[in-house]
């Protein structure tokens, strides 16, 4: 009974649960996405001129840059389009029945939220091992004055990744399979390869991609227990708010940080160092979700 309340996603799922109608969605949305992708890129040098474009450029392949986060960012939003249609042409379906009834999932939204800023806030007063300690990265200026922004296009991120895993993928997959290994452990796997990356994480690629699936995991949980998008997105969105604005790895994703760690996520000793602290803050946060959001 834990996960009575998923009903609510699967449900608008049973008509077209079939696995070849599910592999269909997911070949389309790639495609469209592909197609949005390749029409936005030959937009962008236009928008920004020639001679803006070849020193913007540069910073947007590790989005190491404030535009070049931003560009990063709002890059997803062609996924949520490319999914949307999808889903009328595969599925007839429309987004927002991935989501949930939209006054539930945002009051789950801003009380998920809220629980997750009050433990961070704790958890920042904790002092770190000065060999990890975080340096100064944007100016307080700078950053403020892009933080509406920013905090537009981290939306657009974290929402296109939980609409497409934990919205579609898992509602799929729960109404043609019962068991939760199925459901819940596929899309977190698919998330968790998603954020492999061998080439820029060297070998943190594998450490990077098991703290992904195990938040694949704690995400599809919350998803499965509230039944709407508003718990795992909060959760998405508080965490990558931290990693992305307020204190990133250097090197990458670092152009809109407050704060930057002194290593990279390739450096496989800071990392191996620091994941146990992210794995406690993981399971801490999925805690706090599921306390503010209990009765």
């Amino acid at each position: 009974m834990r996960y009575a309340a998923h009903e609510i996603l699967v449900a608008p799922a049973r008509a077209s649960a079939g696995i070849g109608r599910l592999c269909a969605g997911i070949a389309l949305t790639v495609a469209l996405f592909v197609m949005l992708g390749v029409l936005w890129s030959g937009l962008l040098p236009l928008l920004f001129g020639a001679e803006g474009w070849a020193r913007i450029r540069p910073g947007i392949a590790a989005a190491t840059t404030p535009v070049g986060v931003l560009i990063t960012l709002f890059n997803f939003a062609l996924l949520v389009a490319a999914l949307a249609l999808a889903l009328r042409v595969v599925h007839r379906r429309g987004l927002l029945s991935l989501v949930g009834p939209l006054p539930l999932a945002a009051g789950q939204f801003a009380r998920a939220g809220l629980a997750l800023v009050v433990l961070y806030g704790v958890v920042a007063l904790v002092p770190m091992p000065e060999a990890l300690r975080p340096v100064r990265g944007l100016g307080l200026g700078t950053w403020l004055s892009v933080l509406p922004l920013a905090l537009v296009g981290l939306f657009c991120q974290v929402f296109a990744e939980e609409v497409a895993f934990r919205g579609y993928l898992q509602s799929q997959l729960a109404a043609r399979f019962a068991s939760p290994l199925v459901w819940m452990g596929l899309p977190a796997l698919g998330f968790g390869l998603l954020h492999f990356d061998s080439a820029t994480y060297g070998a943190s690629g594998w450490l990077v991609m098991l703290w992904a699936a195990g938040f694949g995991l704690a995400a599809a949980d919350l998803t499965a227990r509230f039944g709407t998008l508003g718990p795992a997105t909060a959760l998405h969105f508080v965490n990558n708010f931290s990693a992305i604005l307020v204190a990133a790895p250097k090197g990458q994703f670092d152009g809109l940080a407050l704060y930057v760690y002194p290593f990279a996520l390739g450096d496989v000793g800071a990392v191996t160092a620091i994941l146990p602290v992210d794995i406690v803050m993981l399971l801490c946060a999925w805690l706090a979700i599921r306390l503010a959001l209990r009765g």
